[in-house]
């Protein structure tokens, strides 16, 4: 694994070597993490934890299941996972895309910062906790405290949500709502499968933008 992300940190811009595949990875933990050139990488099994992370430019495809925080702290390009994703999934993303295909576990999009986060099946509980900006879509369900102490990201589900956190509630989709889980979903491919009409908008009501003196015991 060592050996692996060594060659692929020493790969210059004007590289030629853009593609790479990575066969039995045996679910070893921190595959391809810090990549920032554009090239891609296909990992032909299961990923360990924080498979991409801090991802740049890259495309990063894991054709299996990802472990705990796949994606985290990434700043752009795009990473898929084929199966399903562990917790805080795209945890503190900064930009890019994560498409996962599966389910993903609990904390999703944890304190996401500008990424853009795609799930084709449900999500566990406290998903998208503290999100500041982005997009989060869930094709199937959301478990409890979605949302919780949300500042301005924005979250689409299609299916049930358990529960919603504090300060998320949901809105209005309006016209540019519409226009970003558009591109969202043009961005991953998935256009053709749904429409907006099919999601929620759950977002901030910013009651905690501001200290208020009556719920001191809670700060």
């Amino acid at each position: 694994m060592r050996e692996l992300n060594q060659a692929l940190h020493a790969l210059q811009r004007e590289t030629n070597e853009t593609h790479w595949k990575v066969r039995n990875p045996g679910g070893k933990h921190a595959l391809a993490v810090g990549l920032d050139l554009p090239i891609t990488v296909e990992i032909d099994g299961h990923a360990g934890y924080y498979c991409a992370g801090m991802n740049k430019e890259a495309t990063v495809i894991v054709s299996g299941n990802a472990g705990v925080g796949v994606a985290e702290n990434m700043m752009s390009g795009e990473v898929r996972v084929k199966g399903d994703a562990s917790q805080s999934a795209g945890a503190t993303g900064h930009g890019g895309l994560l498409v996962i295909e599966g389910n993903a576990s609990a904390r999703c999009g944890i304190s996401m910062k500008g990424i853009d986060i795609v799930v084709k099946g449900s999500i566990g509980p406290m998903s998208a906790f503290m999100a500041q900006a982005g997009n989060l879509v869930v094709f199937g369900d959301a478990g409890e405290a979605l949302g919780d102490s949300i500042y301005e990201a924005r979250l689409f589900v299609r299916g049930k949500v358990s529960g919603l956190g504090a300060d998320c509630i949901e809105k209005e989709m309006g016209p540019e709502d519409r226009e970003a889980l558009e591109g969202v979903l043009a961005k991953a491919g998935m256009d053709g499968e749904v429409t907006p009409d099919d999601f929620r908008l759950y977002g901030s009501a910013r009651r905690l933008y501001h200290f208020n003196i009556d719920n001191v015991d809670a700060y």
